[in-house]
């Protein structure tokens, strides 16, 4: 099937002389994951994983992917043409040092110019300048052979109320005006989901448990426009939008909108999000300044008021969590579960919460050598059914009316080998380091994340993936411009300094590929600590309320320090807990809260 598609796309590409077809893990709008209208890449490739990227050629075809996904796409892309590129590896190049160098002079590279960013398109075009390379932006050729593509989202659209948010449109427009003015910018784009969402206090279901809207926006000094599609909008949202300022136009009218809108402005967007057509109709026009959003930074800095119905949020996630580990510890071996089985009744005591709305993301409930792939899916064709031995772990959340959760426990179903428990320590260990970390303001999740992979570093060992990233105010679970990682990744902007009210995940691993895999992930809310001579000093509170299991420590690879702060933790989560359980489940937190 996938080589049928492949020399499908390839007789389009020969129609109109173009030599390299780019196909991006992308939408309209950059948004980390993508509607199934947009799943292009997964069409022509078969590699359902949430990231990577596609090049087609006459002779060759090729994937791009990053670590998480290199055990994966091996397997998925086996028996087709398709060749793995592993991303980050020695001796792989870049996408677009690739692209760069098999185009012929003259030569013609093609792409859908509303799915690729116009930050990227700028650098392929630089790689190429000394080729006389001409670009076939204007169609979707993956469209043309598609024949059963899905259609094009259109949820309603959901107001976001003030007893949620904290903070009315009017007045975080006024904020937007605001930074527009210190960057010297009359207008400015947007494209970005979550931004846009944020900004208008809206809510949507246009990508699977992602709650935005397909939509774009153009902010000036006196207006502010929502390009939606108008079906989507009841009268009642209309209305209460025109009450905050912001009129409403057809999705597909931004293109020309801007043309008409902003002749001579300048005109602040971030074309590392804003795509190429966009970009060029904006271009045309008036005088781009090119800058992140400023609505990232405002949307990660949590009001009071969010971060009070966060742990709210946080509460309910940690009652659904506890009571799935009762009921699996309790029937391990006693009746058949699988991986799916487990992850259905884990939504199912998450749904049973006053205010539950969704999942946040397709859980990941892995068995054995499935937690190696550190984004495994069960699927009904593909899972384990697990057994009264090694691990189970489970990567999963909620959307709740307060907020949204991400939560990752890796459970002891049986006997460990003492590697399997050394290892489970070591990775427990790296999560309560960065946890009870205290740090002067001014420090970027890079200073700090060395706390995490310390101990996992000291003996030689490490994941290919960041310890952390921001959460979304029930919005994208991954959230800039907040996270931790080691090192600074151009595509991922996550290292800003680290504020009061930022909410990042703290979630280091062990992945041992043909073997098992462990994870333990818990939400930190960044707070003001002491102030001193030497400056502000933060820290972090810890907001996810679930037990972390017990029965995979091996005591004597503790110090007394790292038992101090997991019998902390457990305190804490036991307190927070306890009103909620009583009888059997009561007693199972209790022992589940132990110390040690």
């Amino acid at each position: 099937m996938i080589k049928e598609r492949i020399d499908a796309l390839r007789i389009e590409m020969k129609k109109r002389g173009i030599d390299i077809y780019y196909v991006p893990t992308s939408d309209f709008h950059e948004t980390e994951y993508v509607g199934d209208f947009f799943k292009a890449r997964r069409f022509i490739t078969g590699f359902t994983g949430s990231a990577g990227v596609a090049v087609v050629t006459q002779d060759m075809a090729g994937l791009w992917t990053d670590g998480r996904y290199f055990i994966q796409a091996e397997k998925q892309l086996s028996g087709t043409p398709v060749r793995l590129f592993r991303m980050g590896m020695e001796d792989v190049p870049e996408v677009t040092d690739f692209i760069a160098q098999k185009v012929p002079h003259g030569g013609i590279i093609g792409f859908d110019g509303r799915v690729v960013n116009a930050n990227w398109a700028k650098e392929l075009e630089k790689k190429t300048a000394d080729k006389a390379v001409t670009f076939s932006v204007e169609e979707d050729l993956i469209d043309l052979i598609w024949k059963d593509r899905p259609a094009l989202s259109s949820s309603p659209v959901e107001l976001f109320s003030e007893q949620y948010s904290g903070c009315s449109t009017q007045e975080k427009l006024r904020l937007i005006r605001e930074d527009m003015k210190k960057e010297g910018a009359n207008a400015h784009v947007l494209s970005a989901l979550d931004n846009i969402c944020w900004l208008f206090n809206i809510r949507g279901n246009d990508v699977k448990h992602f709650p935005v809207v397909l939509s774009y926006a153009v902010i000036t000094m006196d207006r502010a426009v929502l390009f939606v599609n108008p079906m989507s909008v009841s009268k009642e949202v209309e209305h209460a939008l025109l009450d905050q300022g912001v009129q409403i136009r057809e999705y597909d009218q931004i293109f020309e909108s801007v043309k008409q809108m902003l002749p001579d402005s300048r005109v602040l967007l971030d074309s590392r999000i804003v795509n190429m057509r966009l970009y060029r109709a904006v271009e045309d026009t008036a005088e781009i300044i090119d800058r992140p959003n400023p609505e990232v930074l405002h949307q990660a800095i949590k009001n009071p008021v969010e971060l009070e119905n966060i742990k709210k949020a946080h509460v309910k996630d940690g009652i659904a969590c506890t009571k799935f580990m009762y009921w699996l510890k309790k029937n391990i071996g006693n009746m058949p579960i699988t991986e799916l089985s487990a992850q259905d009744y884990l939504a199912e005591l998450r749904a049973q919460q006053e205010g539950f709305l969704d999942l946040s993301f397709d859980t990941i409930s892995a068995y054995g050598s499935n937690a190696a792939m550190m984004h495994y899916s069960a699927t009904p064709e593909s899972f384990s059914e697990l057994k009264p031995e090694g691990f189970l772990l489970v990567d999963s959340g909620g959307h709740y009316l307060e907020g949204s959760t991400d939560i990752t426990r890796t459970f002891v179903l049986g006997p460990l080998t003492d590697e399997q428990k050394k290892m489970y320590t070591t990775v427990l260990r790296s999560n309560m380091n960065l946890a009870n970390a205290r740090f002067l303001y001014g420090c970027r999740g890079m200073n700090l994340d060395i706390l995490a992979r310390g101990p996992l570093w000291d003996m030689g060992l490490d994941y290919r993936c960041g310890t952390g990233h921001g959460v979304g105010y029930r919005l994208n679970i991954h959230e800039a411009p907040n996270g931790f990682r080691w090192k600074v990744v151009p595509e991922r902007n996550d290292s800003c300094v680290l504020e009061e009210g930022m909410v990042t995940t703290d979630e280091p691993g062990y992945y041992e590929e043909g073997g098992y895999g462990i994870r333990i992930e818990n939400e930190l809310v960044c707070r003001k600590g002491p102030k001193t001579e030497y400056g502000q000093f933060m820290e972090f509170e810890t907001i996810t309320y679930c037990p972390i299991d017990l029965d995979g420590v091996e005591e004597r690879y503790l110090t007394y320090l790292d038992k101090e702060r997991i019998n902390a933790y457990h305190r804490m989560v036991y307190e927070t807990l306890k009103p909620y359980f009583k009888g059997e489940e009561l007693e199972f937190l209790k022992y589940s809260t132990r110390a040690i």
